[in-house]
């Protein structure tokens, strides 16, 4: 075999659908309907979905900050005793709540004491979000927020 006596390698036409000719004019794409026509798309479950909600409640209103982990008086005096000692208030924070696997190690969002139950022994807490009544029981029993 020689380079002059090689023949081309022709690559095979694409079946054009839809236009006549051997093939008919439906060609495979049925009679009628959404997916005869060119360019044809179906709308996904999802558009449908988004449009019956109401505008109020949706993609827009969305809350951007997490919500805060929440802890009742009650649960902070169970989990926090042991660490507890005669005297001075204890200091609530980030490393005493990681300490007793209260949060995550790598928790760094909000965090929010509540005031349900009670607390025998003073804490002071800084840097979290306090209500009111948990401000009150907590300085009633002789501890401080900040």
């Amino acid at each position: 075999m020689k380079l002059h006596s090689r023949n081309p390698i022709r690559a095979k036409r694409l079946q054009r659908i839809g236009r006549s000719g051997k093939r008919g004019s439906y060609s495979g794409r049925g009679v009628k309907g959404q997916r005869s026509r060119s360019g044809h798309r179906i709308r996904p479950a999802e558009r449908d979905i988004i449009l019956k909600i109401p505008k109020a409640r949706g993609f827009r209103n969305k809350p951007k900050a997490p919500a805060p982990v929440v802890f009742n008086l009650n649960v902070i005096s169970e989990k926090l005793k042991a660490h507890a000692t005669a005297g001075a208030p204890l200091a609530v924070g980030y490393a005493l709540l990681r300490a007793a696997k209260m949060i995550k190690k790598d928790y760094k969002g909000r965090v929010k004491i509540l005031g349900a139950g009670e607390i025998a022994f003073p804490i002071a807490v800084s840097g979290f979000e306090v209500s009111v009544s948990a401000k009150e029981k907590i300085q009633k029993a002789g501890g401080s927020v900040q």
